[in-house]
């Protein structure tokens, strides 16, 4: 994720303007209706999180095409939708989250995608294929899932510690992670971590339990290291954190990169958290429609799918890709400790309509 910061009344404003009606007509056609399968209209230019993807990986397609493609970061969806809703973005392909297309959708500033070109979205594992978000996958395609949580590092904690938001919002914080904490800077994630630990939904639109979760986040600042999206997985290995809040890919190929991957543990606590589903669309106002339909379709292939989860460790929603995933990988996503709580604990982040600016007003009140 970028260090790059909107302001949040271009947030405001972004859903000021969904909320009118206003954004990009979509219309009912793909722009890519002339398009030829495997046809290219010019460059890629991919607008991502940040390591979500090889950049050789990204040079691969361009290569293979005979194009340039590039990529630019971002840090939370809410960053991306002002950029994107805006229109004039220059980008092709954007990967927001499940709620963030729904938003998007009802903008109309996303357009729908013309499946003639993109054939390999038959290998989309039926648990994927039918989103509350986009039920008719019309204009989005699942890109990778996994889930939101905590990373531990043992050395400094140790190992006899309960799996629960109480290390970070209760009277469980150890004496040795004072200071040492971070939360993501990100306002559904983060106040959704302060609800699941209240015992609430991370989708209330009770605004009496939204004022509960915020005053939470307050009292822990007094523990917290920073509010970090960028770098919440190095700042733990780097020694500078001891417990951070992040998501499962970032944190688990972090842990790989150190002399001692069993030191730092990842687990979503036993009252729960988030399950995401990252997705593939094309914005309204595309300028290589044709080219966007191409790398969608390429990255749904099952070998590339494969290599794209074998290099940041998240899960992919490709079924022709789990046979080729790495055998770590495998062990990884099927660790039951990964959820003490188990999987009815999860909750995938909806969108709210008119109240998610109340998400955002909490999470900018709750930050200070």
């Amino acid at each position: 994720m970028t260090s790059s910061r909107f302001r949040w009344t271009a947030v405001i404003a972004a859903f000021a303007m969904i909320l009118a009606g206003c954004g990009g007509d979509s219309g009912t056609e793909s722009a890519a209706a002339e398009c030829e399968l495997g046809q290219t209209d010019g460059p890629l230019a991919l607008y991502n999180w940040a390591e979500y993807i090889d950049p050789e990986q990204l040079d691969a397609f361009g290569a293979e095409y005979g194009i340039d493609a590039t990529m630019t970061e971002y840090d939370s969806n809410e960053a991306m939708l002002p950029v994107v809703s805006a229109g004039n973005s220059g980008y092709d392909v954007v990967v927001p989250s499940d709620y963030m297309v729904g938003i998007m959708i009802d903008g109309e500033f996303v357009q729908p995608l013309n499946f003639d070109l993109i054939p390999n979205a038959s290998n989309i594992s039926d648990e994927f294929a039918s989103p509350s978000y986009d039920p008719d996958l019309t204009y989005s395609v699942p890109y990778q899932w996994g889930y939101t949580g905590l990373a531990v590092d043992t050395d400094v904690v140790g190992t006899d510690f309960p799996r629960s938001w109480d290390l970070v919002f209760g009277d469980a914080v150890p004496a040795e992670a004072a200071g040492k904490i971070t939360l993501l800077n990100d306002p559904r994630e983060t106040m959704g971590a302060a609800l699941k630990a209240l015992g609430y939904s991370l989708n209330t639109t009770d605004q009496g339990e939204l004022d509960e979760a915020q005053a939470l986040i307050e009292s822990a600042k007094g523990n917290l290291l920073r509010f970090d999206t960028d770098s919440s997985d190095e700042l733990l290995t780097a020694g500078e954190s001891a417990i951070a809040h992040g998501y499962s890919g970032d944190m688990f190929t972090q842990f790989l990169e150190m002399d001692d991957p069993s030191r730092y543990v990842f687990f979503v606590p036993e009252e729960g958290g988030t399950r995401w589903i990252d997705n593939m669309v094309i914005p309204f106002d595309a300028p290589h429609p044709c080219t966007a339909h191409t790398f969608i379709n390429w990255m749904l292939d099952g070998e590339q799918g494969a290599t794209l989860s074998n290099w940041n460790y998240y899960a992919t929603p490709n079924a022709a890709s789990i046979d080729l995933l790495d055998d770590d990988l495998n062990a990884f996503l099927t660790d039951p400790s990964v959820l003490p709580g188990g999987l009815d604990k999860v909750e995938e982040i909806a969108d709210t309509g008119d109240f998610e600016i109340n998400y955002s007003d909490a999470f900018e009140n709750a930050k200070g």
